[in-house]
């Protein structure tokens, strides 16, 4: 499965931005799929993550309630709604798919390009 995520941009601080994550190949119902990002000299950390069968979900403490991740199974996609944007989610955005309920990166075998987000203050 190869993952082609996009919509990144420049966008001020108390913004939105929709990102998407696009597969290509078959996803198994038993698949996580998840975002992660990772700004300039930080590690890549987790944002969110569900289940491609199911509507579970799961958001670090610094996106609960500004993001949600969705997926549209029909068009093998899935979503990352970013609202009430601020300066500090400013970073790289990766889609990841895995087997694992886990916010470890590690735990993810296949990842999309990435794609960047710029919030301005």
């Amino acid at each position: 499965v190869q993952l082609q995520a996009s919509g990144g941009g420049l966008v001020q601080a108390g913004g939105s931005l929709r990102l998407s994550c696009a597969a290509s190949g078959r996803i198994y119902s038993s698949a996580v799929m998840a975002w992660f990002r990772q700004a300039p000299g930080k590690e890549r950390e987790f944002v969110a993550l569900t289940r491609w069968s199911r509507t579970s979900t799961r958001y670090a403490s610094s996106v609960e309630g500004r993001f949600t991740i969705s997926r549209d199974t029909a068009r093998n996609t899935v979503y990352l709604q970013m609202n009430s944007l601020k300066p500090e989610d400013t970073a790289v955005y990766y889609c990841a798919r895995g087997i694992q309920w886990s916010e470890q990166p590690s735990e993810y075998n296949s990842w999309g390009q990435g794609t960047q987000v710029t919030v301005s203050s």
